[in-house]
């Protein structure tokens, strides 16, 4: 179809015209035509607003000033092709001979060079680009693996991923990040590529997809190892594309700008154009990534993660963008990076949830950390309240949350909290000793070297929605978790004696069925639990340095009792916090 927009008049001979590309050769032969130009964009001359979202605290200053380069860095790039003349990323892109792509479907298909390259180019001109890149001095490789309508398939996917792995076994290189800016249906067998690649020391990030859906139902999102990224625009909400938009939930571990970003056009060597999507927020985090492991380029991927998510800004997002039922399991965070990135021992933790159990009396729930991590503390969350609670479980020497619905109960969610800490070598101590009061049980950490991160109980035939879920006392030389009736009480805890860790819990001045407990700076939140003294809480949860517990309406209220850790001050570190 062909349509005259606009005849120009006075100024110059000629007229804007919307056509398609394959009659564009037919109006090129036309006598009376001298020369076509396609239409392209023109920008204010301003920092565009997603490196603006990079480091927050420049955005006053209108420029784009990161911490470094992220020149120690390869990022290999799953994608079309890449048009390496553009002067935003000619030099700084090798394409590797690998190619492995499908058949473009319809009989009409025009290729056009230029469009072979659209998202390749694009989504490089994102992560190093001249003008438009998050790590400017990264250096990317980029492998073919979706055809010129930007569609590829798991076998070529995987065949790319292994053509990387032989790459490396011949010239092993670190850091390395592959970005996968792709996603499709759950694949088992991808998602176990990744995992492998992530235990090789590869970093893998890929885009959460943009079917506004659980991510958790595709790949490679929705694997754990993997680094997920859902999009948001330019008012750091999640993104929307036409009637679709950003994936979210648990899978997700934390969003970046991926809408109308401005980056290199194929269409020609000085061409930018817009283009959203969650392929687009994966290569900011790809930036970012490259960033943080230029500064410590020793870092795990456990650690880079946990760092991807202290260094994101949190509570942007308004939640009801977000179905109800993945509200809480969406994280609330878009990536980000300090003015300086300092290489310090930090504690770093975050949650990871469980699927939904089902609603059969014996269900169970499981959430794991992932390599690398330690499961300093295990709660769970009903959807009704009736639940049995929840233990940590050691199978073949790695731990699981474990979490236990109850006869009429609407399922329950398990949630682990997963930290980072040298050595910390943690286990759960659930011998418990009846204290002068026979309903009560205690059990606490025995070693010195050992501290508490968290407590939980579980019953397995009553309920411990409330009198008795675990708590936490400080008021002896060792805190100790406390529980009541005929539930087991267990006691997580950590060889760390180079950390500190403190109860708190504040009975709330009114009732609500919703309580806090945060953690104060410079501490941690290793631990939540709910002490209620009826049983009507539906559990707790950590949301970043926050301890939440729920209970229904009928409740007479809940405290919510978080364990906060830090690393140990010298004594002069002691003087300036107090003096803070």
């Amino acid at each position: 179809m062909t349509k005259i927009l606009h005849i120009f008049e006075e100024l110059i001979q000629g007229f804007v015209v919307k056509m398609s590309s394959d009659v564009l050769h037919m109006a090129l032969k036309l006598p009376h035509v001298d020369y076509i130009e396609e239409d392209s964009y023109v920008f204010a001359q301003s920092i565009p607003w997603n490196l603006g979202r990079i480091v927050p605290e420049q955005v006053t200053l209108n420029e784009y000033n990161p911490p470094n380069a992220g020149e120690l860095v390869e990022v290999y790039l799953l994608d079309t092709g890449v048009q390496t003349t553009h002067r935003e990323i000619e030099g700084k892109i090798f394409v590797t001979e690998f190619e492995n792509v499908p058949e473009e479907d319809g009989t009409r298909f025009h290729r056009q060079a230029s469009k072979c390259d659209s998202h390749g180019t694009h989504m490089a001109g994102v992560v190093n680009g001249r003008d438009a890149g998050v790590a400017k001095g990264a250096n990317v490789r980029s492998l073919r693996v979706l055809n010129c309508q930007g569609k590829g398939t798991v076998s070529g996917t995987l065949i790319g991923l292994e053509f990387i792995a032989k790459t490396l076994a011949v010239q092993p290189y670190s850091p390395l990040i592959v970005l996968l800016p792709l996603a499709g249906t759950y694949s088992p067998i991808l998602n176990a590529a990744c995992r492998q690649m992530v235990q090789m020391g590869v970093v893998m990030i890929a885009a959460a997809g943009n079917y506004k859906d659980d991510a958790c139902l595709y790949s490679p999102a929705s694997e754990p190892e993997v680094i997920t990224v859902g999009a948001t625009n330019a008012q750091d909400q999640p993104a929307s594309m036409g009637t679709l938009g950003t994936n979210f939930g648990r899978c997700v571990d934390v969003f970046a700008p991926g809408d109308d970003i401005i980056s290199a056009s194929s269409d020609c060597s000085t061409c930018f154009t817009s283009q959203s999507g969650t392929s687009q927020a994966a290569a900011h985090v790809a930036g970012i990534a490259a960033m943080i492991l230029n500064a410590n380029p020793a870092l795990s991927i456990s650690e880079l993660r946990q760092k991807l998510i202290h260094f994101s800004v949190k509570n942007l997002m308004n939640e009801a963008w977000f179905p109800e039922d993945q509200r809480l399991l969406t994280p609330n965070r878009v990536a980000g990076l300090p003015s300086k990135i300092v290489a310090e021992e930090q504690l770093y933790c975050r949650s990871v949830w469980s699927f939904l159990s089902d609603s059969t009396s014996a269900a169970t729930a499981v959430a794991r950390c992932n390599s690398d991590e330690d499961m300093f503390s295990c709660s769970s969350l009903s959807k009704n309240g009736k639940r049995r609670g929840e233990h940590i479980e050691d199978i073949g020497g790695k731990k699981e949350c474990v979490a236990h619905n109850r006869f009429r109960g609407q399922g329950v969610y398990a949630i682990a909290r997963c930290c980072i800490w040298p050595k910390a070598d943690c286990q759960v101590n659930s011998h418990s000793q009846t204290t002068e009061d026979t309903a009560m049980k205690s059990v606490s950490c025995i070693q010195d070297s050992h501290v508490l991160t968290g407590c939980s109980t579980h019953s397995l035939a009553g309920d411990v929605s409330g009198g008795i879920n675990a708590v936490h006392q400080a008021d002896s030389s060792r805190a100790h978790c406390v529980g009541q009736g005929e539930a087991t009480v267990h006691a997580s805890c950590c060889h760390a004696p180079s950390l500190e860790c403190r109860v708190q819990g504040h009975p709330p001045l009114e009732y609500s069925t919703k309580v806090m407990e945060t953690c104060d700076d410079g501490w941690t939140l290793t631990g939540c639990n709910a002490q209620s003294h009826s049983s009507n809480t539906l559990g707790a949860y950590s949301v970043d340095n926050t301890c939440i517990v729920i209970s229904r309406p009928e409740s007479k209220g809940a405290t919510a009792v978080a364990i906060c850790c830090r690393k140990k001050l010298l004594e002069d570190e002691k003087q300036s916090s107090s003096n803070k």
